[in-house]
């Protein structure tokens, strides 16, 4: 069954006080500053400027352009197009939950421009949309959002932006944030996919060659006013931001540079699925229903194979499914996942996670696998709800933060992957930054 293709729907000096001079306070606050945006991936893992969600008890956010289920949170701007927001509050009973959109820079730190200068009308909505769970085991509240809507309207300009959502109308009390983005294409844009220039990563890299035209934009120095950020399965960690083109021609920019956009390819992403509760499908060993759902999957083997295999995937995503019943969004059911991973590593060498789309690719303690010295194995429990769910597993070397996405999966040229290409133009003298260029490439494609 072709996944892709389903339909549905689917955050002193010692103790003694000293007088700090007011150029010092200064000097140390510019630096901080600085290094914050030196570093987008940082500034928004660390701020409310990224995926995140704030509370335990809300699972399975799912952000996507209404047009295509789980498909990249994009629309475009001086359209009729709008995105879904879905969740469950695990609490059970009904809460007052509200939203907000605030504009962004293209490194996900705010604009700080007037909320008038990109929203007309009402700054913020109560979400009135919900329904409560129905014949499962564990009870929730699935809350459903679709925007922009006649109280609050589509942004006037394009650029990136944060979805708030917030209990009883304090946006301190944050539930959950999403960034979505709107588009004004007012550039060409050609991509294409090939192996990576360097003859050592030529079977293991991919390599994005992108080339645009900006027209009639106001483009005086192109290294400053135009930026392309290249990213791996909307995989935030992955993105390569292009500042400089390696050539140009007329009111062409050029991006091919030899070390430049090589990306491992990594492996197919694991994969299991839960839409039936009843029978045993791929990779599930056992399902016990009780007081609760636990699902047994069989343990996974490390796959860093030196040849290429290829089995299906959907790149990262997930997508709540119930074959048994008639409206996953409220009779799908939640139930314990164990997993378990075979690997020569042992919880002395290092920490091991479990990502995908479905967690945000967050490496914190929730999806941290333990090491279990009787058997030796890691394992991990999840609760998550019905459904089709990719992942795969990440080793973090003991004493680095550095993450190795190859450890148990290996890195291949053949492996079928999205990349997404996003081009921002902040002219000198601008307030903001304008989203001008969208391009999806699917290596299956390869332009």
């Amino acid at each position: 069954m072709n996944l892709k293709a389903k339909t549905g729907l689917y955050v002193v000096k010692n103790s003694k006080r000293e007088p700090v001079s007011l150029l010092r306070c200064m000097a140390v606050f510019t630096f901080t500053l600085l290094a914050a945006f030196a570093s987008p991936a940082a500034f928004a893992q660390s701020s409310t400027y990224a995926d995140r969600v704030f509370l335990p008890e809300i699972k399975t956010v799912e952000f996507y352009n209404t047009k295509k289920e789980q498909s990249f949170p994009l629309i475009e701007l001086n359209t009729s197009q709008q995105l879904l927001l879905g969740f469950d509050d695990l609490h059970g009973a009904s809460r007052n939950f509200y939203y907000t959109i605030e504009h962004c820079d293209e490194n996900w730190a705010p604009s700080n421009i007037a909320r008038s200068e990109y929203l007309k009308g009402f700054t913020e909505d109560q979400i009135r949309n919900y329904n409560y769970s129905t014949s499962t085991i564990q009870k929730y509240t699935h809350y459903e959002l679709i925007f922009p809507n006649e109280n609050l309207s589509a942004p006037k300009i394009s650029g990136n932006y944060i979805l708030k959502v917030y209990e009883d109308g304090d946006q301190s009390k944050l539930v959950l944030t999403r960034r979505f983005y709107v588009l004004s294409q007012k550039i060409s844009l050609m991509a294409e996919v090939m192996p990576s220039s360097d003859l050592s990563l030529k079977q293991t890299n991919q390599k994005i060659n992108f080339q645009m035209d900006y027209g009639v934009l106001r483009v005086q120095n192109p290294n400053a006013d135009i930026k392309a950020f290249v990213t791996q399965n909307r995989r935030d960690e992955t993105t390569i931001v292009n500042i400089q083109p390696s050539s140009i021609q007329g009111t062409r920019l050029i991006y091919n540079d030899i070390a430049t956009n090589d990306f491992p390819g990594l492996n197919e992403f694991r994969h299991f699925d839960t839409r039936s509760l009843k029978v045993n499908s791929d990779r599930i060993g056992h399902i016990y229903r009780d007081t609760a759902n636990t699902v047994m999957l069989l343990t996974d083997q490390t796959q860093n194979q030196p040849n290429y295999a290829f089995y299906y995937d959907n790149n990262g995503k997930f997508f709540p499914g119930n074959q048994d019943g008639t409206d996953p969004r409220i009779d799908a059911d939640y139930a314990h996942i164990y997993l378990t991973l075979a690997s020569t590593h042992t919880g002395n060498d290092g920490a091991i996670y479990i990502v995908g789309l479905f967690n945000n690719y967050r490496l914190d303690d929730s999806n941290k696998l333990d090491y279990d010295q009787a058997d030796k194995l890691f394992h991990i429990q999840l609760f998550l709800k019905q459904g089709v769910y990719d992942y795969e597993y990440v080793w973090v070397p003991k004493g680095t933060d550095k993450q190795d996405d190859t450890a148990f999966g290996g890195t291949h040229y053949e492996t079928e992957n999205e990349y997404q290409i996003l081009v921002y133009y902040h002219p000198a003298g601008a307030r903001w930054t304008d989203l001008v260029g969208y391009r999806a490439l699917n290596t299956a494609q390869k332009r």
